[in-house]
């Protein structure tokens, strides 16, 4: 699509980037002249339709949420060729913004409010009955002044689904993915977990369904879960990490799922403590004389 066509009465203005079998533009209304990001796919082969059925599903449940912290799906297009649909576009939020995998907080306070407002957008979207299922650096967007927005609900389901395929990406996937087991709100924590040890110390955790040796997100086998190896606490990899926050990220990648909170509600409740604990340093102290907390 060239820059000053159109799309479904929409003018495009320019090319944001590339995703499997989408494009993502940013265009606007002609009439209203409101800025949108528009993902456009095109079904070429009958094998591109489950990339149809997946936009399709995203706008189902991100029409359902409404969170600042998410970015919000406005409308689905559905454009056909002799009554069959050829191409769908995603009308939605527009962010400028960098994805977490690209920005680097400039310290542990700033990467702890970042992981907060995550948090609490998928304390959100676990209240309205779903699980996002693919929490992952790439899929947290930092704007300029570090507000938040969760994007790509590709894979997001309801609470309780259990996947015909195995879905997720490797270095981030907690066992009960790779092993096709119900997906659930602790399945996220395990996801966000990962993403959360990843920002801190640049490296993924050992996990289920590891990447392959030459870094990229081909699965190389799924593992017995009892295989798992706990990883290096964060702070040993990367001193400025917090011992609570340390902490959390290890509880949260628990291979068991009794053994990690009980609830995403609870993980954002202790980053707000971990992040006031950084925003006052007397009380830090008093709290690690008195043996710790979180």
């Amino acid at each position: 699509m060239v820059v000053g066509q159109d799309i479904a009465g929409y003018r495009v203005l320019a090319h944001i980037g590339s995703g499997a079998a989408s494009e993502l533009y940013c265009v606007q209304d002609p009439k209203t002249k409101q800025v949108w990001a528009l993902k456009h796919v095109t079904k070429d082969t009958e094998k591109d339709q489950r990339f149809l059925d997946q936009v399709a599903h995203e706008y189902r449940i991100g029409s359902q949420l409404d969170h600042p912290n998410i970015r919000r799906v406005y409308r689905i297009i559905k454009h056909r060729k002799m009554f069959k649909v050829t191409d769908i576009s995603l009308l939605m939020e527009l962010v400028d913004a960098e994805t977490l995998d690209q920005y680097r907080p400039k310290s542990c306070l700033e990467a702890v409010e970042i992981f907060a407002q995550a948090a609490w957008a998928l304390t959100h979207m676990h209240e309205r009955g779903f699980v996002h299922a693919d929490m992952k650096p790439s899929n947290v967007l930092v704007g300029s002044a570090q507000d938040v927005k969760i994007i790509d609900l590709g894979q997001a389901c309801p609470i309780g689904t259990v996947k015909e395929r195995i879905q997720g990406t490797p270095g981030y996937m907690a066992p009960e993915q790779a092993h096709r087991d119900a997906i659930t709100p602790k399945t996220d924590i395990y996801n966000f977990g990962a993403t959360m040890y990843w920002v801190l110390a640049r490296e993924v955790i050992p996990t289920a369904m590891p990447p392959k040796d030459d870094g990229s997100s081909l699965y190389s086998g799924a593992l017995d879960a009892g295989m798992v190896e706990p990883p290096v606490p964060p702070h040993e990899k990367n001193p400025a990490v917090h011992p609570l926050l340390s902490k959390l990220i290890l509880h949260s990648v628990e291979v068991e799922l009794d053994k990690r909170p009980d609830s995403m509600e609870e993980v954002a409740r202790r980053l707000d403590l971990i992040a006031d604990l950084l925003r006052n340093p007397a009380k830090d102290s008093s709290i690690a004389k008195e043996g710790g907390a979180a």
